[in-house]
């Protein structure tokens, strides 16, 4: 069976594809946009009326949300040890990290790339932009201390949860008020520990050779 993605480069999509050329399913992408002035594929607007990616299709099967779409492809294909075990001690701080990630940063993140999302009108957009690198920094600073001398997120087990703190990372723009992953040394350790896995090299090129995605 092979796996379609719906996909654009510098969306939360590069992540799923990075999970699943590490769990080595076949997979096909399907070209979309997260520029807001373009509009999205039928197909994709019917499971995902938001309009926002990754989409993943199965079969008959299909969903969408970056997390949660995390947690079905590792629980679906556990030989790839990308995730604790359901009964396994870390996977509550596995799940919640992920989730904090999806609800918390990528909030932070809209904030400041969408803050017509937050905003009543054209001239709130700057407060929203503003509260948004506000935001990154709390909720990067909470990651940090987090994983403190962790190896990897969740202790010494490399999992899902640090390609997705690398591909939160790669979405930092000091140029736009972001902080800088430097304020962030843990952070900014497993960041660098992932960046030479096969996945991230493939998945990310383009972004490790210098194109911003247009940002």
């Amino acid at each position: 069976m092979t796996y379609q993605l719906f996909y654009a480069p510098g969306s939360a999509a590069m992540g799923t594809r990075v999970i699943l050329e590490e769990i080595g399913a076949p997979y096909e992408l399907i070209e979309s946009t997260i520029d807001m002035d373009k509009p999205r594929l039928p197909e994709q607007l019917a499971i995902n009326p938001n309009g926002w990616i990754p989409v993943l299709k199965w079969g008959d099967k299909a969903m969408y949300e970056g997390a949660a779409i995390t947690v079905f492809l590792c629980d679906r294909h556990p030989d790839a040890g990308l995730a604790p075990a359901i009964d396994d001690p870390e996977r509550g701080l596995y799940l919640q990290t992920l989730v904090y990630f999806s609800s918390s940063v990528q909030n932070a993140f809209q904030l400041d790339y969408y803050p017509d999302r937050f905003a009543d009108t054209p001239d709130d957009e700057p407060s929203a932009q503003r509260r948004g690198a506000r935001r990154l920094r709390e909720t990067w600073k909470v990651i940090d201390d987090q994983i403190g001398s962790n190896f990897w997120v969740l202790g010494e087990r490399f999992s899902a949860v640090d390609i997705y703190l690398f591909m939160l990372t790669t979405w930092l723009r000091p140029s736009r008020g972001h902080p800088t992953i430097d304020e962030f040394p843990n952070v900014k350790r497993i960041a660098e520990a992932v960046l030479p896995r096969d996945s991230i090299q493939l998945v990310y090129r383009d972004w490790i050779a210098g194109d911003n995605y247009g940002y």
